[in-house]
């Protein structure tokens, strides 16, 4: 049955996911008003700016791995009402084996044959997903700020970075976080996850920041001049409009500007043009 927009429940569910929404931490960017991929950015460059190291981690197939019973409990702690669990409950269990070939089985300390069997996963396109994703992981959050008292850190999805000016305090914090997401079901990236000089550049959401300016990684660039000149292409054949040419141009433009990168996009724009 359609939820209508001034039901009850709808208006419960709204005002119950406001509430959840002010126990996330501040440095957390993703799918949240106010924040975002830019100001992810920023923060992480400000963080850079403070601190000699940086401990950056990223979880194994996030959306594939969300554990269902973990998810109903955590939001069972935030929601309150029977009603809007129940709404939950359905929404949840509808991403059952939806990502289920992109998962590969993890077993975890004391699990049985059956721990093969639970359900979990949620399709990464929903925005419910995007929303039960940092309910998810908000017990993560304040585990760091709290229990490790890391006072720099921030995550976007499954990005996360700490901040340390010592290389042994980052190495013990790697192990109580890697212990703690095995508690969610998760696991991280070992080839990633490792403690860099803030001076060297971090790799961050597309661009590599420094504490006195940041560039676009290099494999995007040459993504965006196979893409750029693919349309340009399909421009001179008269299979899109112009217009449609000039909002793929712009909206590179627009997101690259973030960086230092005037030089690359005069370069970019002219290899795609083919100059």
């Amino acid at each position: 049955m359609p939820l209508a927009c001034g039901s009850p429940l709808a208006l419960g569910v709204v005002e119950r996911l406001l509430k959840v929404e002010r126990r996330f931490i501040f440095d957390s960017y993703a799918n949240r008003v106010g924040k975002g991929t830019h100001r992810a950015i920023d923060r992480l460059q400000q963080f850079a700016r403070h601190h000699r190291y940086c401990l950056r981690m990223d979880i194994v197939r996030h959306f594939p791995s969300i554990d269902h019973a973990i998810l109903r409990k955590t939001l069972a702690r935030m929601i309150r009402q029977d009603d809007v669990l129940g709404l939950t409950d359905t929404i949840i269990a509808s991403g059952a084996g939806v990502l289920e070939d992109e998962y590969d089985t993890v077993w975890f300390p004391g699990n049985d044959l059956l721990a093969a069997c639970r359900p979990r996963g949620l399709p990464i396109g929903n925005l419910t997903s995007q929303f039960w994703s940092n309910c998810y992981l908000d017990p993560f959050d304040h585990f760091v700020k709290r229990s490790l008292r890391c006072p720099a850190y921030l995550r976007y999805v499954d990005d996360f970075a700490l901040f340390s000016d010592g290389k042994q305090v980052l190495r013990d914090w790697r192990e109580a976080v890697i212990g703690f997401l095995a508690r969610l079901r998760l696991t991280v990236h070992e080839n990633i996850s490792q403690t860099l000089p803030t001076r060297c550049g971090i790799p961050w959401l597309g661009f590599v920041s420094y504490p006195d300016h940041r560039r676009l990684k290099a494999r995007n660039a040459r993504r965006a001049t196979r893409r750029l000149s693919a349309r340009f292409t399909a421009w001179r054949a008269g299979e899109i409009s112009f217009a449609e040419l000039d909002a793929s141009f712009q909206g590179w433009i627009n997101h690259v500007r973030y960086a230092d990168t005037w030089g690359l996009r005069r370069e970019v724009l002219r290899r795609a043009a083919g100059f």
